[in-house]
Formats: structure tokens, C-alpha cells, sequence
């Protein structure tokens, strides 16, 4: 009986911190975790099962680093908007959250770095930041995905193109977290140019998607479609401008930014002719 007892309180032990490794990154599945893997699918499309499997074991693994470091600088402004993660609920301590991170550090420095010297706190540096992020895990994930040991043009081109479309959507994200970041002294452009920021990504999408669609040449009903979804999330955006619109915008965003990095496929299989 106690010997039950007692692998009845290891599962329930191990159950609780797998949900606590899970909430750190649940909030980044729809921006990064998902569009890094679909991205590398369309740029380097695997002929193994075992490549998408090892892709998206680095991916995560990878994410997970950069959540924990983030997260253990962000919990101050979590509290109001995103309560449910480990930190703001209670689930583990500040001081066993950095320990995490420096234990997972070797396999990812980038997030850490730029968290610690503060590229956060400024809009540009902080767009810099998820651009060097999001290359990172792309470039890896693109890597491994095609097991060759470097990039083909294709790759190359959609990698850069990404980097500018990071660089220059992503603050998308800070709408909705606008309050909570007000708190922690950052300085996003939606808080820095309200209106502006608003005005700039109603235009941004669908020009981008214009912008996207000649690039990777699209047919006329897949690039109409595709500047329709640009059109309406920047719309979106425009239009209403309370927490809860912002954070359904956002993952239209996600949707958009996830069909943006698939059009590289039609580079190689020319699918998108129609």
C-alpha cells in the first residue's frame, strides 16, 4: 500500500511539472512552433519521417530556452496578460525558473542574451531581437529538415525575406499586451504610436502580401486569396481596438504569417499556380 501510494505521488509529481514545461511555451505554438516547422517543410520538404521529427524536437527544445528566459524578466506583466503561466500562478519560484534556464542555456544563448542587456524595453531593438530569434529557429529547423549542410537560393531568399517580414509585422503581438508592458517600462510601438501602429499595419499586410505573392509567384486566385487575408486581419486590427479584438487579431495574424511562410513551396512544386 505505501509503495502505491508512493508511485501514485511520483506520477501526480511528474504530470504537474510536464503541464508547468508545457505552459511555458503554450502561448508560442501558434507564432513560432507550428510557422517554423511549416516553413521549413515548404522551403526544404523532408524524405524522412525522422527528419520532421528531429526538426521539431529542436524547435521546442529550443522555444522552451527562450520561454524560460523570457519568462523569468516577464512575470511582473504576466500577471495581468498571461496569468496562467508558471511564474504568475504560483506553479514554480523565480529563483528555480532562472536555474531551469541556465541549466537549458548551452543549447540556445540568444533569447537569454538579449533579454538580460534589455533589447526588450525598445521597439526596434525588440523587433531586432524576434528577427534574430525566429532566424535562428528557422535557419535551424530548414537545416535539418533537408540534411544538407547548407543553404540552397531558395532557402537563402526566404530566409531574408522572413527576417524583413519579423522585423516589420511583429509588433502585431504588442496590442494586445499593451497594459502588462506599460507596467514593466517597455516602450512597443503600440504604446509608443498608438494610433500610428495601428494606421502602419492596416497598411503593412496587404502590401506585403502584394509583396509576397510576385516574389514567390503565385497564380491569380492564390495571391487574390492571400491579399484578401492580409486586407482583412490589418483590418481587423484598425477597426477594433479593445484587449479581447486584439488578441483574436493576433492569431489571425498567426494564421496569416503561417500561410506567408508556405509560399516558398511554390518555388518547388509550383502549387499556388491556380
Amino acid at each position: 500500500m505505501p509503495c502505491n501510494i508512493l508511485k501514485s505521488e511520483a506520477l501526480q509529481e511528474l504530470v504537474f511539472w510536464l503541464e508547468t514545461i508545457f505552459l511555458f511555451t503554450k502561448s508560442d505554438y501558434k507564432t513560432i512552433f507550428f510557422p517554423v516547422i511549416i516553413s521549413a517543410c515548404a522551403v526544404s520538404p523532408p524524405t524522412k519521417t525522422s527528419q520532421l521529427v528531429d526538426t521539431a524536437v529542436w524547435v521546442w527544445f529550443h522555444l522552451l530556452q527562450a520561454n524560460v528566459s523570457n519568462q523569468t524578466y516577464s512575470a511582473h506583466e504576466d500577471i495581468v496578460n498571461k496569468p496562467w503561466r508558471p511564474l504568475p500562478s504560483g506553479r514554480i519560484s523565480v529563483r528555480a525558473t532562472r536555474r531551469f534556464r541556465w541549466a537549458l542555456l548551452h543549447c540556445h544563448w540568444w533569447k537569454s542574451y538579449t533579454d538580460d542587456i534589455g533589447f526588450s524595453s525598445d521597439p526596434v531593438l525588440k523587433n531586432l531581437m524576434n528577427v534574430g530569434g525566429y532566424l535562428t529557429f528557422e535557419s535551424g529547423a530548414t537545416l535539418i529538415m533537408s540534411s544538407k549542410a547548407h543553404f540552397d537560393r531558395t532557402s537563402l531568399i526566404a530566409l531574408f525575406v522572413s527576417g524583413l517580414l519579423i522585423f516589420t509585422t511583429i509588433h502585431a503581438q504588442d496590442f494586445a499586451d499593451a497594459e502588462g508592458d506599460k507596467l514593466s517600462g517597455r516602450r512597443t510601438l503600440p504604446i509608443v504610436a498608438p494610433e500610428g501602429s495601428r494606421r502602419y499595419i492596416l497598411a503593412a499586410l496587404p502590401l506585403w502580401s502584394i509583396a509576397l505573392s510576385a516574389l514567390w509567384g503565385l497564380g491569380p486566385l492564390s495571391a487574390i486569396m492571400f491579399l484578401c487575408m492580409g486586407a482583412f486581419v490589418g483590418s481587423q486590427y484598425f477597426r477594433f481596438r479593445d484587449v479581447k479584438h486584439d488578441q483574436a487579431s493576433y492569431v489571425l495574424y498567426n494564421v496569416w504569417l503561417l500561410a506567408a511562410h508556405t509560399l516558398p513551396l511554390n518555388a518547388r512544386s509550383r502549387v499556388l499556380n491556380w
